[in-house]
């Protein structure tokens, strides 16, 4: 990491850090030991003062020019290092927010000495000017691209350090029970208080259970985070679309009294009770001689397999039938919610067969069930099980981490108990600790954190 720190101190770059499209405002970054200079080389105020003559935190108007040609009005903003959010030198260049405009001060900035930034430059950047951990940089992506308040919540946790922090907490207590054990391997005959092999089990049971609600959170976070597909199945005219159509809020799905009027896919994003689902309205699944909806049939049972959750609506009105019971077995042991619809023409089914599903009434028609819905959704997805304000590892790189960290852990656990020697057991907390400080980017390869800040957008 030495090498690229010294190799980004002497670059200054610049990139859009707004929107593109048109705006009432479009905003210029650039970062690096020139960014004044190079600002100070488009932007002139109407004061006649430079960049370069004024404090941190502070602005000047003027206008910016591409060589003698004055392109826009202007505010530029400095932020003096390490004060920043790049923990460089950091001028804004503020100007009015239509593309061709903002492009056009782009290359002027360009042109006077800086380089267009990468995907996730600034970002990087803070991070090896130790402005924020990699965890925490992760949660940016996710503060910028937050579907719902859930996920919004889980991103601003990160941001403020919570999965920094409860990292830190193993860490230290690794750290503490692999002290001790060379301790007590040094001096094996000596009473040293705290120093036994109750105390070590303990100490590493703590880290192995906080590491394991870490791990078991995460399916719950991604689900709020990006959401789940989600297919909505049942045989022709149980009110499959009607049931679309509500969650959708709008004519999404035909609707008729005709049995088969769905045969294809058709697909919409909601958010129900706090998650996104992907929906997708299927065919009805039933035995069928026509070749266009035997098609559609084929697909609902592929949505049926590779959906994170399900919605099988059932006719409330009346018995199941053949075709129903079918739809039953393909859901066995799938994560389902049974929808139990048409209750406005009374309860004709048997509800015992659903015995062990979640299940809820609605009469979509009407618009009635959707609150159960949405907390049958919660409850199935674990989304009510989660604390959006605690740690929550938010990405499959940081779950990895810890899932290598978990196991090292239980190793070294297992070790102990079994009474194998403590220099076996301290490798295994070794290698819990190389997971865990790869986690928060305090010791992490190059490639590793260039995969990370790719996923930015450019100008963050």
């Amino acid at each position: 990491m030495d090498n690229e720190f010294n190799a980004v101190q002497g670059t200054t770059i610049a990139a859009v850090s707004t929107p593109q499209g048109e705006g009432g405002i479009g905003v210029i970054r650039i970062s690096g030991a020139d960014a004044v200079g190079v600002a100070d080389s488009c932007f002139r105020s109407f004061s006649g003062e430079k960049i370069a003559s004024i404090s941190g935190y502070s602005a000047l108007y003027g206008r910016v020019f591409d060589g003698e040609e004055p392109l826009d009005e202007a505010v530029a903003l400095l932020f003096r290092a390490p004060k920043s959010y790049t923990g460089e030198d950091v001028v804004e260049l503020s100007v009015h927010g239509g593309r061709i405009m903002v492009k056009a001060v782009l290359r002027a900035v360009i042109s006077c000495g800086a380089r267009l930034a990468d995907r996730g430059e600034f970002s990087k950047r803070a991070f090896l000017n130790g402005k924020m951990d990699l965890a925490k940089a992760e949660s940016i992506i996710g503060i910028i691209s937050a579907g719902n308040d859930a996920a919004l919540r889980i991103s601003r946790a990160a941001k403020s350090g919570r999965i920094s922090r409860e990292i830190e907490t193993v860490v230290e207590n690794l750290l503490e029970t692999a002290a001790s054990l060379s301790v007590y391997a040094d001096y094996p005959d000596e009473e040293i208080e705290g120093l036994c092999f109750e105390n070590f089990c303990a100490m590493l049971s703590d880290s192995r259970e906080k590491l394991e609600r870490l791990i078991s959170n995460y399916d719950a976070g991604r689900v709020i985070r990006e959401g789940i597909d989600c297919a909505i199945v049942g045989k022709p005219n149980v009110g499959k679309s009607t049931l679309m159509n509500l969650l959708v809020g709008s004519e999404r799905s035909i609707v008729t009294d005709v049995a088969g009027t769905t045969r294809d896919v058709i697909e919409e994003n909601v958010t129900v009770g706090g998650v996104v689902l992907r929906l997708a309205d299927t065919a009805g699944i039933h035995e069928t001689d026509d070749t266009v909806e035997r098609v559609g049939v084929e697909r609902a049972k592929q949505r049926i397999d590779n959906a994170g959750i399900i919605l099988a609506v059932f006719d409330a009105s009346s018995p199941l039938d053949e075709n129903d019971f079918k739809l039953l077995k393909e859901l066995k042991d799938r994560p389902c919610i049974v929808i139990l619809n048409k209750t406005d023409m009374g309860i004709g089914v048997d509800k015992s067969v659903f015995e062990g599903i979640e299940c809820v009434e609605v009469c979509a028609k009407e618009g009635v069930g959707l609150e159960a819905l949405s907390d049958s959704v919660k409850k199935v997805t674990k989304a009510n099980c989660l604390d959006p304000d605690t740690a929550v590892l938010i990405s499959e790189r940081q779950r990895e981490c810890a899932v290598r960290a978990y196991g090292a852990v239980n190793e070294a656990l297992a070790s102990l108990q079994a009474g194998i020697t403590l220099d076996a057991v301290g490798v295994c907390i070794d290698d819990a600790l190389v997971a865990l400080l790869e986690l928060t980017g305090k010791r992490v390869t190059n490639e590793v954190s260039d995969e990370v800040f790719r996923r930015f957008c450019v100008g963050k």
